[in-house]
């Protein structure tokens, strides 16, 4: 089994920046790719940031030269460096992971609500 723990969400003003972490733990033999994503109320969830084992990363449209992705491997440990955020970032933000085990299956995390008050 494998669990993701979140942490760093939290209440900012607009123009402010919160960094979230995300730490892996348990069977793990390698992850491939990493990433966050987010969900506000009445929509559905949709990618923010995802970067690979290798450390190519990608970016959804509205976040791009606000948001940072990065990962430690050796930590199994993803972080999202969120700047000059933006009402419109409230959500609940959840990581995920690419877990190879016996087979690849991808793991998330419980969440963690940021919200961004104008």
């Amino acid at each position: 089994q494998v669990q993701l723990v979140e942490s760093g969400g939290g209440l900012v003003q607009a123009g402010g920046s919160l960094r979230l972490s995300c730490a892996a733990s348990g069977s793990i033999f390698s992850i491939n790719a990493m990433g966050w994503y987010r969900q506000a109320p009445g929509k559905q969830r949709d990618l923010v940031a995802v970067i690979t084992s290798g450390g190519r990363t990608n970016y959804a449209d509205s976040v791009k030269g606000r948001f940072t992705i990065s990962r430690d491997n050796a930590k199994n440990t993803v972080y999202l460096q969120m700047n000059r955020l933006k009402p419109e970032d409230t959500a609940v933000y959840y990581c995920a992971a690419e877990v190879v085990q016996t087979v690849v299956r991808r793991y998330w995390g419980q969440g963690t609500q940021v919200t961004v008050s104008s």
